[in-house]
């Protein structure tokens, strides 16, 4: 309940519409990734699932930043259901692969943003090997690419208070890996498929 009320919430200050452009909202197991320019860019994109998608669906996002605070951690946990990831001081015991994997064995699909950090122009940057990683280990799993628009303008690095701006949130065609596809050829791909619905 409290969940649905926080994503309403969210698609109304930002008005965001949802676009899904290559494929259906499907209540199936998906991985879905996509640019990542804001903090809010995993709220928006979680919010603009139907409901009954987005209670099986899990953001994931970084541990050091949603436990700074007993407010982030309750947010993350009780509405989001986050799955939280080191991406600094990475080790074998908490290697960031295998909480994903967890969740997806659990039935569960996935929010990523395989840049890894957020981009401070704007632009898409390279993207790290994980998502790789995830299809080669998960090869049934539909991977959906996902282009947020405008929402760096939402909420900008380094500000605090979010400005009401129109957004929107294109959903591409799904991707499998294909058989003997390498690491640069699906990141490219994946890449690239990102990029593509930035200019539909």
């Amino acid at each position: 309940m409290i969940g649905n009320a926080f994503a309403l919430a969210a698609r109304l200050f930002t008005g965001a519409q949802a676009r899904w452009i290559g494929c259906a909202p499907e209540p199936r197991q998906r991985v879905f990734f996509a640019n990542h320019t804001s903090n809010l860019d995993f709220v928006l994109l979680w919010a603009a699932l139907p409901r009954t998608i987005r209670q099986k669906t899990r953001p994931v996002a970084a541990h050091d930043y949603w436990t700074k605070s007993r407010i982030r951690i309750a947010l993350a946990d009780k509405i989001f259901r986050a799955v939280l990831i080191e991406r600094k001081r990475v080790t074998r015991g908490n290697n960031p692969l295998a909480p994903m994997l967890a969740a997806l064995a659990h039935g569960e699909s996935l929010i990523i943003f395989p840049e890894g950090g957020r981009s401070l122009t704007g632009e898409l940057g390279a993207f790290k090997s994980g998502i790789f990683h995830l299809a080669k280990a998960q090869p049934a799993t539909e991977f959906i690419p996902v282009f947020i628009d405008n929402l760096n303008r939402v909420l900008p690095k380094g500000e605090v208070l979010p400005i009401p701006i129109v957004c929107s949130v294109s959903f591409g065609a799904p991707m499998l890996l294909q058989p003997g596809e390498e690491k640069l050829a699906f990141l490219q791909r994946a890449r690239d498929a990102v990029i593509a619905l930035h200019a539909t």
